[in-house]
């Protein structure tokens, strides 16, 4: 929620602990597992907890949404049922994931992040130094373009490679991989003649997100 009104500024917690309360590590645990194992992605997971409804997202702390989002994932996908879960345990037996059952073997495993760089099919269509504008899209489906920065005047600063299209990945449309950019923004591009001049912001952009000037 960075950039949009009414939030407030972040305030830092002193100390913070990786976990608040057990059942966060849990949930962190269960989500890698199901993702190591075929059953969900990254993209796909963002993707759900985007769409809670509203009342229930700006209600419920970061692992709740975890929490809630893979448990709508695996029942729209069969995996378990809402009978299950009212139960709270198996009452039948579940689907094959894609890389079988998850193990002790897996962990290590899992713990490294995984490489989502990907051959290029064509040129990057920009180059450091180049004046882009972001396009101002407002789609129902997932995408990684900030709101904030939609339909704003930055520079390209690096090539960051080809990588696999979250937009896509998401909604199990096949990998389709973009090149990726860091884009730098004058604060006062974005928020006006209040923000301060000193200040730039920088996102990493996919090709598709961004409009030659």
């Amino acid at each position: 929620m960075g950039g949009m009104d009414g939030f407030g500024k972040v305030e830092p917690e002193p100390n913070e602990p990786t976990f608040h309360e057990k059942w966060e590590g849990r949930v962190m645990a269960m989500v890698r597992a199901i993702g190591a194992n075929g059953g969900l992605n990254i993209d796909s997971q963002r993707f759900a907890r985007e769409s809670l409804p509203p009342e229930v997202y700006l209600a419920s702390s970061y692992y709740k949404k975890w929490f809630l989002a893979v448990e709508n994932q695996m029942i729209e996908r069969g995996m378990i049922g809402r009978d299950e879960v009212d139960a709270g345990h198996a009452l039948r037996q579940s689907p094959p994931l894609k890389r079988g059952k998850f193990t002790l073997e897996d962990v290590s495993r899992i713990m490294v992040r995984g490489s989502f760089g990907r051959e290029a099919k064509a040129p990057a269509m920009f180059k450091p130094g180049d004046k882009v504008r972001t396009k101002n899209i407002n789609p129902a489906t997932h995408t990684r373009l900030p709101r904030y920065v939609r339909g704003h005047t930055g520079i390209v600063e690096r090539i960051n490679g080809c990588h696999v299209f979250p937009d896509t990945a998401a909604h199990d449309k096949g990998e389709n991989p973009q090149w990726l950019y860091t884009v730098v923004f004058d604060a006062r591009e974005l928020w006006g003649d209040d923000a301060d001049p000193t200040l730039k912001v920088s996102i990493e952009a996919f090709e598709p997100y961004l409009e030659p000037i």
